[in-house]
């Protein structure tokens, strides 16, 4: 037998991964095997693989159990790690954390997007000492990703469990995207939670995916099968640069999808009448475009990214339909995280409020809404990318500040019928005027009422405040998107640093 052989077979045997049991059993789950996602994720194939011969004296330990690389999606270099879940379960030994950390030290020396194709059992108890301690050990890939965080994006696709101290990979992502029935993170196993604290739990409830798309906010992205998550790791990267010193390469500029509702049938005249705020995005961007982020954790606050005459723009928007758009502490930290994620790559914001401030009483006080609501005041005011805020119906409160209208945006634009207000009508006649109306005969009192709220619709009327340069100017629903379409154009030069200082203290 020739070395060339021998090379040969080596080659095979690693690049098949492990015994056929264990492929067999990840075909029963619907999982696929590591490097057929790899040729899904790619647009052709990895180029350049490294540590392929890892651990190759150990016939059950074919590459260790992770492939660490560099390939292209739409053409573009990024970089790879995908844990090979028929070897011990994706488990990690010493190795496979070396591989890790070396192919995050290249995507940092490169400056190119990083994705973790996450699908391990967690650290080998057998080789704890080997990888888990020292300065190079387990703790150095953490330590890497916040290094790299808001240098080069990372993604974190989480094709099945991410266990123990292994559930900060995706943590440190910038985005998680989690398969539907087969993806969990979770620190402890239900197991260990009933062998421990007592408590008896699935594992759906304990780290299921759907848990944390919807309930922990861990998870940004709920796909149904494998092939969706990478379907939309790819066009999610398609709308950033490969690092924070360059800006989204502009794709072709498409005309917004057509409708027999124009915007200004769309929104009610009525303040407080739920209207869809996804409706009104739909007719403000290029035509199949939008690229949800979080959609099932705090609906109330809609965030993703679009493109808006070919180019990436970031949205941030109330949405009247979900708790009246009202700002709950899950979606001041939903704004705040995806504010940052922006702002870090050089992607405009579009703030579209229609907001009656903030949640209030004992539950939301209790649970720090004043600290999680500071938290997304702080990313905002933070963010020196270009910001245009728009008015479409009402900013009551502190409402008006975490949508952006009165931090220094680029412009705050405001549709005819808007408001801007300490509070609405109601509540602030009410406030006003409540032992007055109690003193008046029963009779009187709607009138009064009804007095008081035009009295008070008035002064805060939308000409009045343009005419204080509260706003910087009125514009026709339906010439909205060239409005945005033209600023964002002259606003793209913008260059700002914020503030000199080693960081922020942030309330956390």
């Amino acid at each position: 037998m020739t070395m060339d052989r021998t090379l040969q077979e080596a080659r095979e045997r690693i690049a098949s991964g492990g015994l056929d049991k264990y492929h067999e059993k990840n075909k029963e789950k619907g999982k696929m095997f590591v490097r057929e996602r790899l040729e899904l994720l790619f647009d052709d194939h990895i180029d350049v693989e490294d540590a392929f011969f890892a651990n190759n004296q150990d016939e059950g330990l074919p590459a260790d159990g992770v492939v660490t690389g560099i390939g292209r999606i739409n053409g573009e270099k990024v970089c790879v790690m995908a844990n090979d879940s028929t070897v011990k379960a994706g488990s990690w030994g010493a190795r496979t954390v070396e591989k890790i950390i070396r192919i995050q030290e290249t995507a940092l020396k490169l400056e190119l997007p990083m994705l973790y194709l996450v699908d391990s059992a967690g650290a080998r108890i057998t080789d704890q000492v080997e990888m888990f301690p020292n300065r190079r050990g387990a703790g150095r890939i953490f330590h890497n990703q916040i290094k790299m965080s808001g240098r080069v994006p990372q993604v974190c696709l989480l094709f099945g469990p991410s266990a123990a101290g292994g559930a900060y990979i995706p943590a440190f992502c910038d985005i998680v995207v989690m398969v539907d029935g087969n993806a969990s993170m979770y620190l402890g196993s239900p197991r260990m939670a009933e062998k421990v604290i007592g408590e008896k739990v699935t594992l759906e409830e304990m780290g299921g995916a759907n848990m944390h798309c919807s309930v922990s906010g861990c998870g940004d992205v709920l796909a149904e099968n494998e092939e969706e998550a990478i379907r939309f790791a790819r066009k999610y990267l398609s709308y950033f640069p490969p690092n924070f010193r360059e800006k989204p390469k502009a794709r072709p500029s498409k005309e917004t999808a057509s409708f027999e509702k124009s915007i200004h049938d769309l929104i009610p005249a009525n303040q407080n009448a739920p209207f869809d705020m996804y409706q009104l995005i739909d007719r403000l961007i290029d035509e199949e475009s939008f690229c949800e982020i979080k959609k099932k954790f705090a609906p109330e606050l809609i965030t993703g990214l679009a493109r808006i005459d070919g180019k990436s723009v970031g949205i941030i928007a109330n949405q009247p339909r979900a708790k009246g758009g009202v700002l709950f502490p899950d979606s001041a930290d939903k704004a705040a995280k995806f504010m940052q994620l922006c702002d870090s790559f050089n992607i405009p914001l579009l703030f579209l409020a229609d907001i009656p401030g903030f949640m209030i009483g004992t539950r939301v006080e209790q649970a720090g809404i004043i600290r999680h609501g500071a938290k997304m005041l702080a990313a905002m005011s933070e963010a020196t990318v270009p910001k245009i805020s728009v008015i479409v119906r009402k900013a009551y409160g502190a409402g008006l500040y975490a949508m952006a209208a009165a931090f220094e945006p680029d412009a705050c634009l405001a549709l005819p019928s808007a408001q801007i207000a300490v509070m609405g009508p109601e509540a602030a006649v009410n406030a006003v005027y409540a032992n007055k109306i109690a003193e008046l005969p029963e009779e009187e009192r709607p009138a009064f009422i009804k007095d008081k709220h035009e009295e008070y619709k008035e002064n805060i009327d939308i000409y009045r405040l343009a005419s204080e340069m509260v706003i910087d100017d009125i514009v026709q629903p339906d010439q909205l998107r060239q409005e945005l379409i033209t600023r964002f154009d002259m606003y793209e030069s913008k260059n700002v640093a914020f503030t000199e200082r080693k960081h922020g203290v942030y309330p956390v």
